[in-house]
């Protein structure tokens, strides 16, 4: 645990540092936390560091985690694939959803979201490369599928979720995340409750920041590599 939180100290501070470099607000970006294959014992010592949101990729292994950690308050994210028959499970058991693609998902949950629950916030996922091994609507598609998603019940429309091409080339890097955030401000304009940019992980955090990401999904970095 104590080089978690070596990493857990270092990495708020590389956050801190790309903010203030890039000229915006010291708050302006969340960590959040990727546990996938983690163990729940991991995730409690984290949160007892002080961080709050986890994502989560893969709904038992979640499901499992969440139960065993369910005396504590975290803010739990759903970011992998969707099967239309884990849907229910991930409406019941999430606060935010990162990974909506389609129109036949965000309709499941907005079905299945519990009505004692608050609506379940949203981001839909765009395949900002054009990977045809990507998830993700195409960014051409994604102002109809947030105009369709807005008309839900039960959701909340939060913002936008990417995963760029893997590339160590930071030159491609920036040009796919300078493409979301302009992809982001246009939505905006027409949808003023998105204010959430997800993008940026372990290997392109620091230019993510810097081309507006609102939140940066981090789990190698963080616990290690995995086992």
């Amino acid at each position: 645990m104590s080089s978690i939180a070596e990493n857990y100290s270092s990495i708020g501070q590389q956050i801190k540092l790309a903010t203030q470099k890039a000229g915006r607000d010291a708050n302006a970006v969340t960590l959040l936390a990727v546990s996938k294959t983690r163990t729940a014992e991991d995730i409690r010592g984290l949160y007892q560091l002080g961080q709050r949101q986890f994502g989560e990729n893969y709904t038992q292994e979640a499901l499992e985690k969440i139960a065993a950690l369910s005396d504590l308050p975290i803010i739990w994210h759903f970011i992998g694939p969707i099967q239309s028959n884990k849907s229910r499970s991930i409406a019941e058991h999430f606060d935010w959803v990162h990974s909506v693609d389609r129109l036949k998902i965000a309709k499941r949950l907005s079905e299945q979201r519990p009505s004692h629950l608050p609506a379940l916030n949203i981001c839909v996922q765009v395949n900002i490369s054009h990977e045809l091994s990507k998830s993700g609507c195409l960014p051409e598609s994604a102002e109809a599928l947030l105009n369709q998603i807005a008309e839900l019940p039960n959701l909340s429309l939060r913002g936008l979720m990417a995963i760029p091409a893997a590339t160590t080339d930071k030159t491609e890097q920036r040009q796919a995340l300078a493409s979301m955030k302009h992809l982001f401000e246009t939505l905006q304009k027409k949808h003023p409750s998105l204010d959430t940019l997800s993008m940026g992980m372990s290997n392109d955090m620091e230019i993510a920041i810097q081309e507006g990401a609102t939140m940066v999904r981090i789990g190698t970095a963080l616990f290690g590599p995995r086992s």
